[in-house]
């Protein structure tokens, strides 16, 4: 990864939800922009839905392995008991 960093500008914010998420850096303790700057390492880091499905049909048909739903269902119903 580099370590040059780039300056990234988001126009038509509404004033509210600038306001809100400026808020919740406050109460965090951080500057908007650090705050906003967390948020978006963590949504890079993060894969995205299509990834990860992509990453499990491929482990299914590398595997041969595959799970209904409905056996997930029942176990998952027998640990919340």
């Amino acid at each position: 990864m580099s370590s040059m960093s780039v300056a990234i500008t988001v126009r038509g914010v509404p004033d509210e939800v600038r306001d809100e998420l400026a808020a919740r850096a406050a109460r965090a303790g951080k500057s908007l922009q650090e705050y906003l700057r967390g948020m978006l390492l963590e949504a890079a880091a993060r894969p995205s839905v299509g990834d990860v499905i992509a990453r499990a049909r491929a482990r299914v048909d590398a595997t041969g392995v595959s799970i209904h739903a409905e056996t997930i269902l029942a176990a998952r119903k027998a640990d919340r008991r």
